[in-house]
C-alpha cells in the first residue's frame, strides 16, 4: 500500500510538471505571437512612410527590412552591449533619437522617424543604406 502511495505521488508530480511544461511553451507562444504583431505593426508604420513620406520605393522598403532585421529585429528594446547602439536603426548614442520624441527608448516609432530621417540624410535612400552595410557591415 506504501509503495502505491508512493508510485501515485510520483506519477502525480510527473504530471504537474508536464502541465507546467506545457504552460511555459503556450506562454512563450503567445509572448512570440505578441513580438510578431507589434513587428508587423512597427513595419506598416514605417512602410508608410517609406512610400509615402519619403516617397521611396517597394524596393527600399525591402531594402529597410532586411537592414533593420539586420540591425535589430525590429526589437525597439534591443541593445548592442559592444557598441551601445539602441533601438531598431540601432543609433548610437540611443539620445539622438530624441530629436523624434522623448519616448524614444521605448518607442518603436518614435525610432523609425528617427531611422528614417538619418538615412535620408546620409545615404539617400534605403537601398543605399542596405548596400553600405553589405559592403561595411554596418551603416
Amino acid at each position: 500500500m506504501y509503495k502505491r502511495q508512493i508510485e501515485n505521488d510520483y506519477k502525480k508530480k510527473q504530471e504537474e510538471e508536464k502541465e507546467r511544461e506545457r504552460q511555459r511553451k503556450i506562454a512563450q507562444q503567445r509572448q512570440q505571437q505578441q513580438y510578431n504583431n507589434n513587428v508587423n505593426e512597427l513595419q506598416k508604420y514605417a512602410y508608410n512612410l517609406v512610400i509615402n513620406t519619403y516617397g521611396w520605393t517597394e524596393n527600399d522598403f525591402s531594402a529597410l527590412i532586411k537592414l533593420w532585421d539586420k540591425e535589430s529585429k525590429w526589437n525597439p528594446n534591443s541593445h548592442n552591449s559592444k557598441s551601445g547602439a539602441y533601438g531598431i536603426p540601432q543609433a548610437l548614442p540611443a539620445s539622438k533619437m530624441a530629436s523624434e520624441g522623448s519616448d524614444y527608448y521605448t518607442n518603436g516609432q518614435t525610432q523609425i522617424r528617427w531611422g528614417l530621417k538619418y538615412i535620408k540624410e546620409r545615404y539617400g535612400s534605403p537601398a543605399n543604406a542596405w548596400n553600405h552595410f553589405l559592403e561595411k557591415n554596418w551603416y
